[in-house]
């Protein structure tokens, strides 16, 4: 598949496979949807056809995987609601024609900038949620209107966790010579190797991913609990 790169495709295979182990066929509705979705919304920002690789995937959908092998589907849910809130708020934001300020001040910043929000992505991102976990609950009847409930409000909160992080602790690096600033460490800058001048050099794009995801399956399940 053109959308995946060899180790993406390999990764995803792993985790479509956990799901239908953990919970059967219906269990791939959402996680097919969420890949659909995010696949086509991201050509349709960009002009371009994405090529994840392994680790993105992981980051997408490891959560969603481990929930499913654990039997869990509100968890599972919740994650995958959290990954198409944190996707759709990227790619249809990138069609706000304001742009994005700071989730911790306000500030206005540069399109595409990590920590950044608008009304049309965040807008987006909602519908995102709600449509994974309606989805979901379509899939597995034992959900019902209450899973789709705490699986999109999982989802919403994990996409403003994933802001949150990405305006404080994700890690930042600039040319040490003419300041250009890139999320990404293997970035050469203007005149060397860039250096880390902001968060945890662990803590990037995916590792975020990973947290909202994580963020939104674990609030779905307590959610769920909570209101049994």
């Amino acid at each position: 598949m053109s959308w995946l790169t060899p180790g993406g495709g390999a990764a995803a295979i792993l985790v479509g496979g956990a799901v239908w182990w953990g919970l059967g066929w219906r269990g791939l509705v959402p996680l097919f949807a969420f890949l659909l979705s995010g696949s086509l919304l991201t050509r349709l920002a960009t002009g371009a056809s994405p090529r994840r690789n392994a680790r993105q995937v992981v980051a997408n959908g490891g959560i969603a995987a481990l929930a499913a092998l654990l039997g869990r589907w509100p968890e599972a849910a919740g994650a995958l609601a959290a990954a198409a809130a944190d996707t759709w708020a990227t790619e249809i934001g990138a069609f706000s024609r304001t742009l994005p300020r700071l989730i911790t001040s306000g500030a206005r910043i540069s399109a595409g900038e990590s920590g950044g929000i608008t009304p049309l992505g965040t807008a987006g991102g909602l519908t995102g949620a709600l449509a994974i976990a309606v989805l979901s609950s379509l899939a597995a009847p034992a959900l019902g209107w209450r899973g789709a409930a705490v699986a999109a409000a999982g989802g919403a909160i994990g996409m403003m966790f994933d802001s949150l992080l990405g305006a404080t602790l994700q890690s930042r690096f600039a040319c040490p010579v003419c300041g250009r600033i890139t999320e990404r460490p293997s970035d050469r800058g203007c005149h060397g190797p860039v250096e880390l001048v902001r968060g945890f050099p662990w803590l990037d794009k995916d590792a975020v991913n990973l947290a909202c995801t994580l963020a939104g399956a674990l609030l779905a399940g307590a959610g769920w609990l909570a209101w049994s």
